[in-house]
């Protein structure tokens, strides 16, 4: 696919522009600063760009302030008495080092992280993102078929994976769906706003008022489970860009 990129100041606002061989304009605004940048045709020149900016400057204010204003996670040290999120809630880590094979246990209001004494932090880490994964493979083949069959859409395959600017994303042309591991962490409503987001990609690119009154019709309180994603905590260390 041919790109090209270019940068512009719009209403004080600096974007980062790639055009590429597309059919419709696309706008992002990504943590955590509130990044904006533009997806555009190739055939579209700067002034096509300014004016579709323009019209879209009250949600790109919207998104970039919720950003802004959001609480963020200092890089996690995976020491007994840390504060972790999962489907939404805070659990306390506890360490417990012992011999054996490396697992992760809910407690409670505590996140029992079972290791040997010898596992480096970066390990530890890499247990809990083990861990958080295989949560978010378990909910999301029930939520996703549950949509399939609401919105007449078959999905041919879904990833997880690590990603720094988008919560998921949707190829239209294969279909295929990423969903960001950090869900695991938010509350089962957002990762279910999430799903219905990307499958409304499969009707509408954009994020204009077709693709607004798509997802009124089948997840009326969208915007509610929108704005509580993303005023949830972010994680440091993933939300770098």
């Amino acid at each position: 696919m041919s790109t090209a990129s270019a940068y512009l100041t719009i209403r004080g606002l600096n974007i980062d522009v790639v055009r590429k061989d597309i059919k419709h304009i696309h706008v992002g605004v990504y943590p955590p600063a509130g990044r904006v940048r533009i997806a555009a045709p190739l055939s579209f020149d700067d002034e096509r760009i300014r004016l579709a900016v323009v019209q879209r400057l009250p949600w790109i204010r919207r998104q970039r302030k919720e950003l802004q204003s959001a609480e963020r996670q200092s890089l996690r040290e995976m020491l007994t008495g840390e504060s972790h999120y999962v489907w939404g809630l805070r659990k306390r880590l506890k360490v417990v080092e012992r011999p054996g094979r490396a697992h992760i246990e809910v407690d409670g209001d505590r996140l029992a992280l079972y290791v040997g004494a010898d596992a480096t932090t970066e390990q530890r880490r890499t247990y809990l993102d083990r861990w958080y994964r295989e949560k978010l493979r378990s909910a999301l083949p029930e939520l996703i078929s549950s949509w399939e069959q609401r919105l007449d859409v078959t999905v041919p395959r879904w990833t997880i994976r690590k990603m720094k600017t988008k919560w998921g994303s949707c190829n239209r042309e294969t279909r295929n769906l990423w969903f960001n591991v950090e869900l695991a962490k938010k509350h089962p409503d957002c990762l279910e706003y999430i799903v219905v987001h990307e499958l409304t990609h499969y009707f509408e690119g954009s994020h204009g008022a077709r693709f607004a009154a798509l997802m009124d019709r089948n997840l009326p309180d969208w915007r509610l489970r929108r704005d509580e994603l993303n005023g949830s905590p972010l994680a440091e260390e993933d939300w770098n860009a």
